[in-house]
Formats: structure tokens, sequence, C-alpha cells
């Protein structure tokens, strides 16, 4: 559990929730216990694959580096070996999960293990290194509405669109606090080759892209007053995660990454599934 941080699914999985309902509203098919558990399972064993193989490939750096030498691999809790088998055996089980579920997300379950896992190898060579991460994540949305659907819609891929500039943005907040440790040790971030000031300014422009994506949905579907509150609460916690941390204060990083952000995808994912249930 700490090996993966479990306690972050709370980032992406409310957005796969918001997938999986969206095809159920876009196509008025029925509710489906087994195909739900599915998806969670799905959900959770990407992200573990994800995380697992993270710790794997950056053990080395982690255990350079103040902030992160307390991790289970570089303290020793757990060795590279269990790391690396517990990503093999996740990357099998989700395969494997997508094939009971329907063709086409078996067909891109290789695809979508690629992208979240190579993430793991952009830091050293770009630093548009959080944009992977973002896809990764971002993927959530658009796989949950492919395994009830079968077929692409545009509004989950705005969803995923939303999150990726939502966790990219937040990413490199988080990353503030590893700046110097990367530029001395050659690791590509944005904060690390812009300055913190300049990096803040990046993630303010991803998360003003983020609102917009998570907006343009009105466009397309028929939204009631619950997703307008649940929209508005989203974008001020967007805002106010921004007035916790500057370029000389990190001391209020933690409760911007995972407090915020945390609340704001639980509360809209809320507040979107009100809006379906009221109509």
């Amino acid at each position: 559990m700490s090996l993966v941080l479990f306690a972050h699914s709370v980032f992406a999985l409310p957005f796969a929730i918001i997938g999986f309902f969206l095809a159920l509203q876009t196509t008025e098919l029925s509710f489906d216990w087994t195909l739900f558990l599915l998806m969670l399972i799905c959900m959770v064993t990407a992200r573990n694959a994800a995380m697992a193989f993270n710790r794997y490939l950056d053990r080395d750096i982690d255990a350079l580096n103040p902030r992160t030498a307390v991790r289970d691999i570089p303290a020793g809790r757990i060795t590279p070996e269990q790391a690396l088998g517990f990503t093999v055996v996740n990357c099998l089980v989700f395969i494997v999960v997508c094939y009971f579920i329907n063709w086409i997300c078996f067909l891109l379950s290789p695809v979508a293990l690629v992208v979240i896992l190579f993430y793991s190898y952009t830091k050293r060579i770009s630093p548009l290194c959080h944009l992977v991460l973002g896809l990764g994540l971002g993927l959530a949305p658009v796989g949950a509405y492919l395994a009830v659907a079968g077929a692409f819609h545009i509004v989950p891929v705005f969803y995923g669109l939303a999150v990726l500039t939502w966790v990219s943005g937040f990413d490199i907040i988080y990353a503030l606090q590893d700046e110097a440790f990367d530029r001395e040790h050659g690791l590509q971030s944005i904060p690390a080759n812009l300055g913190g000031k300049n990096a803040l300014r990046v993630s303010e422009l991803l998360h003003v892209l983020s609102f917009i994506f998570v907006s343009l949905p009105i466009l397309y579907m028929p939204t009631g007053w619950p997703y307008y509150i649940g929209l508005a609460i989203y974008g001020g916690l967007l805002i106010y995660q921004h007035r916790l941390v500057s370029p000389s204060d990190l001391s209020k990083v933690d409760r911007a990454f995972m407090t915020t952000n945390g609340f704001a995808s639980v509360i809209f994912a809320v507040f979107y599934l009100i809006d379906i249930w009221s109509k």
C-alpha cells in the first residue's frame, strides 16, 4: 500500500467513475455491477503497475534524495525484485481483465501500459515528463467509457484532457520540492529547467486549460445546476492551491498536492453523479 501510495488513487478514480456513468447516460445501457467491478480492477492494477515500476526504476535516485530516501525500496522494506514482480503481476491482471471487458479494451490495453510505464523514463529525457504523467491518468475517463460503450466519444476525451492538464499542473507544483536536486543530478523537470516562478506560471496555464476542458461537455450534453456547482468548486480549488504555494514558500505543498486536488476530483465527481440522478 505504501509502495504504490494507494491513497493517491483519489486523483484519477473519480474521473474514471465519471467516464463509466457518462457511457451509461449517452448509450442508455443498464448499470452492470460486474462491468463496474472489472473497470475498478483495471484502474487499481494499472496504477499499481505504474507506481511500482516508477519506484523500481527510480530506486537509486530516491536513495540520493533526502526527501525520498525513506521510500520503501531505498529504505529496504521492499526489494527491487519484489517491486518489479509486483509490476509484472499487475500488468498481466490488467490485460486479462480487459479481455473480459470487451475487444477494444483488450486491444488497447498494451497501449495504456506503454504510456503509464514509459512515464518513469521521461524525467531522464524531457521536462515534459509532467505531461506524460497527466496523459497516463487522463486515460482513466476514456478507458472507463470504452469499457461500457465499446466506442469513442468526444465528451470523455474532454474529461481526459481535463485530467491531463490538471495532473500535469499539480505535478509541477509537487516537483518544486526537488528543483535543486533535479538540476544538480541532471534530471529533467519544468521547475529544474525554468525555475520555480516560471514553473508556477506554466502550472497556472495548465489549470486554466483544465477548467476549460471540464467545462466543454456542457456544449455536448444536458447539464443542470449540480454540474455547475461542481464546476465552480473544481475551479475554486484549482485557484486555492496556487494561493498556497510560492517559489519562496513550499511549506504547504502537501496540502496543495494531496488534500486540495483530492477534494477537487471527488467533489466534482459527486456533483456530476447528482446531476445525472436528478434528471
